[in-house]
């Protein structure tokens, strides 16, 4: 009550010009000038007088002298925002130099009728009652006042979207610190120049008019049911007005259907590259899934963990989260288990379980306990320049890793097992994609050895924000500040959403009829230098380049590094087999039958091993068809042998 009665008497005060408050404020002053020489007299005389005759001259001196030097003395300037003790030493300078004067003519020199004490009663009076004035106006005015000062220092944010889901945006940002909404964007023209909830509602194209005449840095999508395609078309257009670009995620993902300030977040770059979901199909999600025992290897990893995510919906009766990783184990089943507790659906059973997938006796420990329908394996080693330089170690975790879950799981009569391969698998420059070619190859011989298990591979592109991905490192530095590494101007990649991905690999590991090589739809291939520049602008920064030295953020060319590819492919041939699926292919790659491939694999092992990595590139070369390596050895084990080597000579 009595902060609802605050707030309505000190807003409108608040609310007013500038120089009527000052007119305000001087005519209290010029009141507690009278009111002091009154109040000396009482004092002096010990009764009221009238303010006649001789003590009128009192009052037009205090007035004459106390006023231009409160105005001189800048009291009038910044009336709110001193506080504590320059508020009191800026009254005290001003009330010394006014009692001097004051006190001067009323005590040292003497007016008839005014007696001199008054000259000396009157400015100590009047240093409290102006002390206490402004205690009093910072007391009711000046906290208020404060936080308008700093809303109005805030960025300035216009919300996209007059519907549902921008009113609670707005509301929900009523009081926010980090933002302040001065208005609705909107492509209704019958709401153009009307008010919502108090705040304007425009078009589009009076953006670059607010931003130069109210300052606007930001710009909040609050879309959740728009088309991609229109959502593609306003961020363009977005792109040329820098400006800062957050959005609301989709109404599914949406808790309840309510927008809370939480749900806002920074623009995805798959909000710009994206393309409009195909509705999943339920029947292929849930036939390998629902109510069967599922094992997920590496379900730690960025790929495994949303697989994990999407499994959970489909309500296997026990899910295996198999991840060689102690925290991200932890990380992910703790998730898991929340999920759980805030859905309403069947319980699920999750079983972490540490485990390397290169550990054939805890791999057979596991599937034998368990006896799992089907494995989806995501365990690998996938950064391209970590495992250029352990070759060693990637060839053992994403081949034999591979060959020893598999083999186990033929072994156990898994009934499916999918595995989670890349683009990078195709004509391969690096030890990763041909390690993983290598992989697929194992399970296509495996799937003519074993056909009671159903082996099946699928293969994608990069996903937006996995570990490793451009996309989070660039917003990193965006945020520090630039420069952005690229380490080529014409590099490009395919991309596709995590959720997406994950969807994909369960729908096609469904369709498996063993030996399978899926290839997923992943759209056209994305100009990392355009990818770059696209976050830059969606920050609401500029690139600094040859067109413009002063921008914001240098975009910065560090060259390929070691195994590093311009461009990936999805397919080895040209032939390529539609599905039922309109996001998935089928493609018929040739393999090496498992003898011949076995006596291959025997002698990597060996090569394994001592290390011998140029033995290890040329059986790679031998069975990956069009693996072309990097002459250069990057092994750090070998350079540093190769350094002591030359020491000692």
């Amino acid at each position: 009550m009595l902060e609802r009665l605050h707030k309505r008497t000190a807003l409108p005060v608040l609310a007013l010009h500038r120089y009527a408050k000052r007119i305000i404020v001087l005519a209290v002053d010029a009141a507690l000038c009278v009111l002091t020489v009154w109040l000396a007299y009482y004092l002096r005389l010990g009764g009221f007088v009238p303010l006649t005759g001789p003590a009128i001259w009192a009052v037009l001196a205090s007035l004459g002298l106390a006023l231009p030097v409160f105005i001189v003395s800048g009291l009038y300037r910044a009336i709110f925002r001193y506080s504590g003790w320059p508020a009191l030493l800026a009254v005290m300078r001003a009330i010394v130099i006014y009692g001097l004067l004051f006190s001067s003519v009323f005590t040292a020199i003497g007016v008839a009728g005014v007696p001199r004490t008054v000259g000396l009663i009157q400015p100590l009076l009047l240093l409290f009652a102006v002390g206490g004035s402004r205690a009093l106006a910072r007391y009711w005015l000046g906290g208020m006042y404060q936080s308008q000062l700093k809303i109005a220092a805030l960025p300035k944010a216009l919300i996209y979207g007059a519907g549902m889901s921008g009113r609670q945006l707005a509301s929900a940002m009523a009081n926010s610190l980090e933002v302040r909404v001065t208005g609705f964007l909107d492509d209704d023209d019958r709401l153009h120049g009307q008010s919502l909830n108090g705040l304007p509602v425009y078009g589009l194209d009076d953006l670059p008019g607010l931003i130069e005449s109210r300052g606007v840095t930001d710009v909040l999508l609050a879309l959740p049911s728009v088309q991609r395609k229109r959502r593609n078309e306003i961020l363009e257009r977005m792109l040329n007005y820098h400006v800062a670009v957050r959005t609301l995620p989709s109404l599914g993902d949406l808790a309840q259907g309510k927008v809370t300030l939480s749900d806002v977040r920074e623009l995805d770059i798959d909000d710009l590259l994206g393309r409009e979901p195909v509705a999943p199909n339920h029947i292929l999600l849930g036939k390998c899934v629902t109510d069967k025992v599922v094992l997920v290897t590496g379900a730690g990893g960025s790929i495994g963990s949303e697989l994990c995510r999407q499994l959970v919906k489909l309500a296997p009766a026990t899910l295996l989260l198999v991840e060689q990783s102690e925290f991200a184990l932890y990380e992910l089943h703790q998730e898991l288990l929340g999920r759980l507790a805030a859905s309403s659906e069947k319980r699920i059973t999750l079983i972490p379980l540490l485990s390397s997938v290169r550990d054939e006796v805890r791999m057979r420990e596991i599937i034998s306990t368990w006896q799992p329908h089907t494995v989806y394996h995501a365990a690998a080693y996938k950064h391209v320049p970590l495992v250029e330089h352990n070759p060693a170690e990637g060839v053992r975790n994403n081949v034999f890793g591979t060959l020893t879950a598999a083999r186990v799981a033929a072994e156990q009569g898994v009934a499916d097992f999918v595995l989670i391969s890349t683009d990078k698998a195709v004509r391969p420059t690096n030890i990763m994609g041909a390690s993983k070619r290598l992989a697929e190859i194992v399970l296509q011989a495996l799937a003519v050895e074993s056909p009671r298990t159903k082996f099946s591979m699928v293969r994608f592109g990069n996903v937006l924000g996995s570990s490793g991905s451009v996309v989070p490192k660039f917003r990193q530095q965006i945020r520090d500040g630039g420069p952005i590494t690229l380490t080529h101007a014409d590099i490009t990649r395919y991309f596709m959403t995590i959720p997406e991905a994950a969807q994909l690999v369960i729908q096609a590991g469904a369709m498996a009829k063993g030996g399978d090589v899926f290839v997923l739809d992943m759209g056209q291939p994305v100009k990392i230098l355009d990818l770059a520049r696209r976050m830059v602008e969606l920050s609401g920064l500029t690139v600094q380049d040859d067109a413009n030295p002063d921008g914001d953020i240098d975009i910065q060319i560090t060259g390929l590094r070691p195994g590093e590819k311009l461009y990936e492919e999805l397919l080895i041939g040209d032939n390529p087999e539609t599905t039922s699926h309109p996001r998935i292919m089928k493609a018929h790659d040739e393999f090496m039958p498992w003898p011949a491939l076995k006596e291959k694999l025997d002698t990597l092992t060996i090569a394994l091993n001592v290390n011998d990595v140029d033995v290890i590139k040329a059986i790679l070369e031998q069975v990956v068809s069009g693996y072309q390596p990097d002459e250069k050895i990057v092994d750090w084990v070998y350079l540093e042998q190769q350094t002591e080597l030359d020491e000692s000579i």
